[in-house]
């Protein structure tokens, strides 16, 4: 490695969160923070301006999301190393986000601990996973994954639905609904509705 610091993009919607990461960062010499977005559309047209060593991620924001920025960057820059910033622990979440082509994954709880060492790793061209959300991966690893339409019967059931009232928003037999709902159950390992969704939104496959 040479003695020119990593220079990074941080993505968040929340000045505080971005104030914060400019406050952990100030101090080093080996990691110099170049520029901030607060969307995944601003971050998409500030690395093709700064084309930084390293982008923290955020997924959830207005407009275009972290997950949808991750793909276009990676489109365009098939070498760009980005860092998911998240809050949410479900492997099903940083499954996606790895698969999109982030090379981290690291939960805002750990930034003050973890931060520096997530960006020198990346920037090295390593991964680095929060070893709570690496160790949820590894748990779930060979199990079957919900499809589109099971995903969007449980966020209908997460919104109160019954079978019929789903059936009809998805132009589909309550019969069928019933079918969908027993191939969810076994592949998430539980017995009743209530239990699909807290599984479900725990894990990252739905949003509460």
């Amino acid at each position: 490695m040479t003695d020119v610091p990593a220079r990074v993009l941080v993505v968040d919607d929340h000045p505080v969160l971005r104030s914060g990461v400019a406050a952990l960062l100030e101090d080093r010499t080996d990691v110099v923070l170049v520029g901030e977005a607060s969307n995944g559309q601003e971050a998409i047209t500030a690395f093709r301006t700064l084309r930084p060593d390293v982008v923290l991620m955020d997924l959830q924001m207005p407009g275009t999301n972290g997950l949808d920025a991750i793909l276009a960057i990676r489109a365009e820059h098939p070498g760009a190393r980005i860092i998911v910033l998240t809050t949410y622990h479900g492997d099903s979440q940083a499954v996606r986000a790895l698969k999109a082509g982030a090379m981290g994954y690291l939960l805002k709880s750990g930034l003050r601990t973890e931060l520096v060492d997530a960006i020198l790793n990346v920037h090295r061209g390593q991964r680095h996973v929060h070893r709570d959300v690496a160790d949820e991966i590894a748990r779930h690893i060979g199990e079957e994954t919900l499809s589109e339409r099971e995903v969007a019967i449980l966020r209908l059931v997460a919104n109160g639905k019954a079978n019929k009232q789903i059936g009809a928003d998805l132009d589909l037999s309550e019969a069928t609904v019933k079918g969908h709902l027993k191939n969810i159950f076994a592949k998430l390992n539980v017995a009743d509705r209530t239990h699909a969704v807290t599984i479900a939104a725990r894990r990252g496959i739905i949003d509460l």
